[in-house]
């Protein structure tokens, strides 16, 4: 029996990312439905969105579905109040102090599950009494840990270091991929850039089609001196540069950013001035597709390569 699939009563270890103005219920729904776990991202949502959310989210799947809580967002508590009363099961805490919130949500009876990005993070949130832990690796798209350690490094490591189930993110957008990373001990996969060019991703269809435009190297991690985040290169990455150019003044590069640029890339489809966070993996996507066929053909990918595993004559 798998680890996850035991813990959250989903038939696949595949998890999609609970990402800021891309995963609402439409998407989450459709990725339980077809199997795996999907994840409401409350990051982008006031509190009566995340209610009307969770409650369409409900009554679109019968199967467990998840809320991805970002800690440095507001509202967390109003959230939290939220996913109790509304009976949430699960629950993906992120980008702040797991011990703030778990003791709370495990009391209820649900299952929490938190984002590291290091063994140091991974250590603590086993303390803090989490169910699972998700390593994700800097090849991710988004909020981003800041010393970049790769997810093929950092699987392994947190894999050793506890002793609850660990999914591994960051760089994964294919069954192949999912199988390397099952194979260094993770137990799941957790994948955002694949379902961000999904057709339920409420992503904005100019977002959409630039992920699949985009090529290897186009994305960076930015922004360490206030919250790492991996971005695609555009006129508004070029201006942070400029300030790094002349001595990257944590200020100056707060003002540049500002409020709402993720919505205005993600959401809006505004590509020059808007924030358009991504993994490296984007470089590989090449269609827009339904989340069911995502989840099908990554099934489909990981039992081939597993296969071809298997029969592999290999030459030393």
């Amino acid at each position: 029996m798998n680890k996850i699939t035991t813990l959250f009563s989903v038939q696949y270890p595949i998890i999609q990312a609970g990402m800021i103005w891309c995963s609402g219920w439409e998407l989450a729904s459709a990725v339980s439905n077809a199997g795996g776990l999907g994840i409401i991202g409350s990051g982008s949502m006031y509190p009566e969105i995340l209610r009307e959310h969770i409650n369409k989210c409900q009554k679109a799947t019968s199967k467990p579905f998840a809320v991805n809580l970002p800690l440095l967002y507001p509202d967390i508590d109003k959230h939290v109040e939220s996913i109790i009363e509304l009976k949430v099961p699960i629950v993906f805490t992120s980008a702040g102090n797991p011990k703030t919130w778990t003791k709370t949500l495990k009391d209820q009876g649900i299952k929490v599950v938190h984002v590291v990005s290091s063994v140091k993070f991974a250590l603590k949130a086993q303390d803090a009494g989490v169910d699972a832990i998700v390593a994700e690796g800097f090849e991710a798209g988004g909020h981003n840990g800041r010393d970049e350690t790769t997810t093929l490094c950092l699987i392994p490591d947190v894999v050793n270091a506890v002793n609850i189930p660990v999914i591994a993110a960051g760089g994964i957008g294919t069954g192949s991929s999912m199988l390397a990373a099952m194979l260094l001990g993770a137990d799941a996969v957790q994948m955002g850039t694949r379902f961000v060019v999904s057709n339920e991703s409420s992503a904005h269809q100019n977002f959409k089609t630039k992920v699949v435009d985009t090529k290897e190297g186009d994305t960076l991690l930015t922004l360490k001196e206030i919250t790492p985040v991996r971005m695609i290169k555009n006129d508004f990455f070029s201006e942070l540069q400029e300030i790094y150019n002349k001595g990257g003044d944590p200020e100056l590069l707060k003002e540049k950013l500002g409020k709402g640029r993720a919505k205005k890339g993600m959401f809006e489809g505004e590509l020059n001035q808007g924030e358009l966070e991504i993994g490296q993996v984007a470089s590989i996507m090449n269609e827009i597709i339904p989340a069911n066929k995502i989840v099908e053909n990554i099934l489909q990918e990981y039992h081939e390569a597993k296969q071809s595993l298997l029969t592999a004559k290999f030459n030393f």
